[in-house]
């Protein structure tokens, strides 16, 4: 039985569902680190800092209002009392605008950031000219809040259709494809995504870059190589640290494919050769590039981390520290998991799921892996949401549709043909 749709409906289906239920809440979404990145985008279209600072204030503490609002309405005592809304907002913007004005007349003016955090958090902020880039436009035409909500849209949006892409590339039908898209709105993968932060755009370039992959690996290998490298340089630009981790996952996955099928008695394939060199290239590159630019140094990275944001004094020995904190991290970390292990039960399924496309599977594997190395980046148990350790959540979306595929396969094979078989990325 035919569906009354073709693949490209239900795609866009998908995403307009996806689109008015983010309707629901048009603010609120912003963290800490939001205020950065939206006055670093108004800043770019020509706003002074006392203007970037004024337009990013009031949609914070919209949101701050509107979230108190709703809550004062839930509240089991105080559900009849007057809403909140207006004091909560003229508290936050009074406390917010004081704080910048009393930086800006300190002299505080460099950069591209409204000076709402120190200069030495600021200065991490500043090498990541991408997400304000990517927000420019948006909120140029409509506005901080329409603007800001509309580009979490279509940067999720896009993620979801990218999984669909990869998926489809490497043979899975169209259900499950599609299948992959839902799991990519409905998880934390989608509400993060959605947050005014770079992780929208992480998971997206990621995602092209395992398209790439899938592409190399199936033959494609010019149009693959092409879209890895563009989306590891992209990278660089978002957040330079992913585009080393990935670059560095990536690489040794392709030594790990290449291994494999040379104890097996088979060449690497170009398309392995590719990625890993791009892989490389992103490594070596991000390495040379941060240091020619002079970007916050990884020790730089570990005391912001240490110190609380450098609300407190540096560490005399911060890698020790680092070390211990690091330990004492991933033991929390694996308790709470497995008092609610829905993560680790995801993670394992999507893991038996890569294995029906082996090759394919490795380099999934090191895209979700990209996310663990965050996460060990930062080790901070009060980051709630996964956030940073959300790209993790790419094997479960990738991979539970690949563990699906037998059933599909199976249901939809006929007597004449049998089920079809992908080709060129089995082993």
């Amino acid at each position: 039985m035919r569906p009354y749709l073709g693949p490209r409906a239900w795609v866009l289906l998908l995403a307009a569902v996806f689109a008015l239920c983010q309707l629901g809440d048009v603010t609120g979404r912003d963290t800490p680190d939001s205020k950065n990145y939206v006055s670093y985008a108004l800043a770019l279209g020509g706003a002074g800092e006392r203007r970037a600072a004024a337009e990013t204030v009031d949609w914070v503490c919209a949101g701050e209002a509107s979230a108190a609002a709703r809550a004062q309405r839930v509240d089991v005592v105080r559900f009849h009392a007057p809403s909140p809304a207006g004091r909560v907002f003229a508290d936050c913007w009074d406390s917010e605008l004081r704080r910048v004005d009393r930086r800006l007349d300190a002299g505080r003016t460099d950069g591209h950031i409204v000076p709402f955090v120190g200069p030495r958090l600021r200065a991490i902020f500043e090498v990541r000219p991408g997400y304000p880039v990517f927000l420019l436009p948006f909120v140029t035409v409509l506005g901080v809040t329409w603007g800001v909500w509309l580009a979490s849209v279509l940067v999720t949006v896009a993620g979801g259709v990218l999984v669909f892409r990869v998926l489809r590339t490497v043979s899975v039908p169209v259900p499950l494809a599609l299948t992959g898209q839902a799991l990519y709105f409905v998880l934390p993968v989608g509400t993060t995504a959605m947050r005014p932060m770079t992780e929208g755009l992480l998971l997206a370039l990621t995602l092209t870059a395992l398209w790439g992959c899938a592409l190399a690996l199936t033959g494609r290998v010019r149009a693959g190589t092409a879209l890895v490298a563009g989306a590891l340089l992209a990278l660089f630009a978002v957040k330079h640290s992913q585009a080393l981790f990935l670059g560095v996952c990536l690489a040794g996955a392709g030594a790990a494919v290449a291994l494999w099928r040379r104890r097996h008695g088979r060449p690497p394939g170009r398309g392995v050769t590719a990625i890993a060199a791009a892989g490389c290239a992103a490594v070596a590159g991000t390495l040379l590039l941060v240091r020619l630019l002079r970007y916050p140094s990884e020790a730089e990275s570990v005391q912001d981390l240490l110190t609380s944001h450098y609300t407190h004094p540096d560490r005399v020995h911060p890698w020790r520290e680092f070390l211990h904190l690091e330990w004492d991290f991933w033991v929390e970390w694996l308790r709470r998991q497995l008092t609610a292990p829905l993560f680790l039960v995801a993670l394992a399924a999507g893991a038996r799921g890569a294995r029906r496309r082996p090759a394919f599977g490795v380099f999934l594997l090191a895209a979700a892996g990209t996310g663990i190395l965050t996460q060990a980046a930062h080790p901070d148990i009060t980051i709630g949401g996964d956030r940073l350790i959300v790209l993790a959540w790419l094997l479960p979306v990738v991979g539970v549709p690949l563990l699906l595929e037998p059933l599909v396969r199976r249901g939809a094979a006929v007597p004449a043909q049998g089920a079809p078989r992908a080709v060129g990325i089995t082993r």
